[in-house]
């Protein structure tokens, strides 16, 4: 390992061990070089910029603010391909995807020449369907799932009868390209799920409501469904699939009972 390997790697290893810091004495076992080597690079890091640390006392040593160090951003061209390309299905149809376009902007520039290439030849071949989400219904749908507050809706079945709900918001699910509210419907004292082209309008109430998990919902629901495994490992709990928790009623996505 050469020096500017070394020193990329210090920082990866501060940033990954965070807020916990490193003694000179175990980064130094670490790497095989010596103390004074160690203390030259950590010394190096902090004169470019690095924001490295050092506490001192017993339980002391080197450490990095994680918050004011993100690490770079070095994909594949196949890696930023699969971004592009999630990112240009989920325009205007799917929560959060109202900072895809700033996401993008921001992963292109972190990306190698060629990288970037490939993802704007990319871009002349994929092309989007207007949405048939109501404008400005996701951005409320998101705040009270985020929130945990309880939703006004309207909403419109498989059939097209329109009804007026009070939903306490208990996650988002994805099913054969639907998207799904997941909730306790006030009016049916029961677990739904609400295809979201199918709300008409919606408002945020101040009003907080319980945390309601898929499985408090509809324990039937909760045996199918699995964590996408793109997300899982940002998932606080990595546990391999949901477990069931007590009998609901939830509709099934992609019914007609759905939102019933």
């Amino acid at each position: 390992m050469n020096r500017t390997e070394r020193l990329y790697a210090l920082v990866d290893e501060l940033r990954a061990a965070a807020p916990r810091p490193r003694t000179v004495e175990w980064l130094a076992g670490r790497y095989g070089v010596s103390r004074r080597t160690v203390q030259r690079d950590l010394q190096a890091l902090m004169e470019a910029g690095v924001p490295v640390r050092v506490e001192a006392g017993r339980h002391g040593g080197w450490f990095i603010d994680r918050d004011t160090a993100l690490p770079p951003i070095n994909l594949t061209a196949a890696e930023a391909l699969a971004v592009a390309a999630a990112l240009a299905g989920a325009e205007q149809t799917t929560p959060f995807s109202a900072a895809g376009p700033t996401a993008m902007r921001k992963l292109a520039a972190a990306l190698s020449e060629s990288a970037a290439e490939e993802v704007r030849a990319l871009t002349e071949r994929i092309h989007v369907l207007p949405a048939r989400t109501t404008p400005g219904v996701l951005p409320i749908v998101e705040r009270a799932v985020a929130l945990q507050r309880v939703l006004w809706i309207r909403y419109a079945d498989a059939a097209g009868q329109e009804s007026e709900r009070e939903v306490e918001p208990g996650g988002l699910l994805t099913a054969s390209g639907s998207w799904y509210l997941i909730g306790w419907c006030r009016s049916r004292r029961a677990g739904r799920g609400f295809r979201l082209d199918r709300v008409l309008a919606a408002e945020l109430r101040d009003e907080p409501c319980p945390a309601r998990t898929v499985p408090l919902l509809d324990r039937a629901l909760a045996e199918r469904v699995r964590r996408a495994e793109t997300l899982r490992s940002l998932s606080l709990d990595r546990r391999p699939a949901d477990t069931a928790g007590p009998p609901g009623a939830a509709a099934r996505p992609g019914r007609s009972r759905g939102g019933s």
